[in-house]
């Protein structure tokens, strides 16, 4: 366990595997391991309804990758300060080529921010466990929303894979959280304010919550 709180070895494992993607696809969606475009936004559109019409607001979005849930905050009219985190420093390299810095954008490599912001976000850091143990993985994400919850003044917000997805596409090295079981831990542990999103016709859920 490193000095982040979470594992080396899982945090070494998930930079090596996207630093690859990047490699492979560059800056595109599949570079951080979307299967499209449209797929992506359709996830990124989800985390509008935790951020609501505070177009003022702070996001931290913790895994970045190459920054493109930036440029659509301000297609969306989102002018607060974004600053994005990722453990793979050629992600973090990519969007800053991409995006630049300034008063309203930073860029970190790192796994655990030591900022908060009004809202914290992460989009398809659980998805892949590779050869881990889901065990193992599930701790990683257990921890993992802790930072979220921390990093998020006012509220934050995670995407993870479903299992309510059809049994026979599933793959081994791909992590599917019990939507239910996911639902209830964070009511129990953060409150009331808390919503599960399922019906955006992905093999995912994403989960808001507000601190209240």
């Amino acid at each position: 366990m490193g000095d982040s709180g979470l594992p080396d070895d899982i945090v070494r494992q998930v930079a090596e595997y996207y630093a690859g993607k990047l490699a492979a696809h560059g800056p595109t969606a599949r570079g951080v391991d979307w299967n499209s475009e449209t797929g992506q936004a359709l996830r990124h559109r989800q985390f509008l309804r935790l951020l609501a019409d505070q177009h003022g607001a702070s996001i931290l979005d913790l895994g970045c990758g190459y920054g493109d849930f930036l440029p659509f905050l301000r297609q969306h009219g989102f002018t607060g300060a974004y600053v994005g985190y990722d453990v793979a420093p050629e992600m973090i390299e990519a969007a800053r080529r991409l995006h630049g810095e300034g008063s309203d954008r930073a860029w970190r490599v790192g796994a655990v921010p030591d900022e908060t912001a009004d809202y914290a976000i992460a989009s398809g850091i659980f998805n892949v466990k590779g050869g881990v143990s889901i065990a193992d993985w599930t701790n990683y994400l257990d921890r993992t929303i802790g930072i979220l919850a921390r990093s998020g003044t006012l509220g934050f917000a995670f995407n993870v894979l479903s299992l309510s997805s059809d049994p026979e596409f599933r793959r081994s090295d791909l992590y599917y959280a019990d939507p239910v079981a996911m639902l209830a831990m964070l009511l129990e542990r953060y409150g009331r304010a808390v919503a599960l999103l399922q019906d955006y016709g992905l093999y995912e859920f994403t989960v808001l919550a507000r601190k209240t």
